[in-house]
């Protein structure tokens, strides 16, 4: 395709965009959970996370059970809706917020929570 050259889309088809990066420093990283940025407001269809710190860390989606580690350095892609087309499937919903915690104590870096959505 020739720069400049516009895509068309049918009534079905699914555009994807990001939404804006979330991400915390690592001395806000503290022992109990802390929300990394806002609640979503686009339900989310791809998520990625990525941890620069030089300590492993905890991740939780409710702010109180442990859900996964990742290690220093580690990142995560999840893709919620693979091969599934529309409204139909899986998908993060609208307020969800990510959080982390210490399992070492990191001194420099930072986690980044990106989201990919449907337009």
């Amino acid at each position: 395709m020739e720069k400049g050259t516009v895509m068309s889309f049918n009534s079905t088809s699914i555009r994807a965009t990001w939404d804006t990066l979330r991400s915390l420093p690592s001395a806000s990283i503290v022992v109990g959970y802390t929300s990394i940025g806002t609640a979503l407001t686009k339900v989310g269809r791809i998520v990625h996370i990525l941890n620069t710190t030089d300590a492993a860390l905890m991740f939780s989606w409710d702010g109180r059970s442990d859900h996964f580690v990742l290690p220093a350095g580690g990142y995560m892609v999840i893709d919620l809706t693979t091969n599934q087309s529309g409204s139909d499937g899986f998908f993060l919903p609208v307020g969800s917020r990510l959080y982390v915690k210490q399992i070492g104590a990191p001194s420099t870096g930072s986690v980044y929570f990106s989201l990919v959505f449907s337009i």
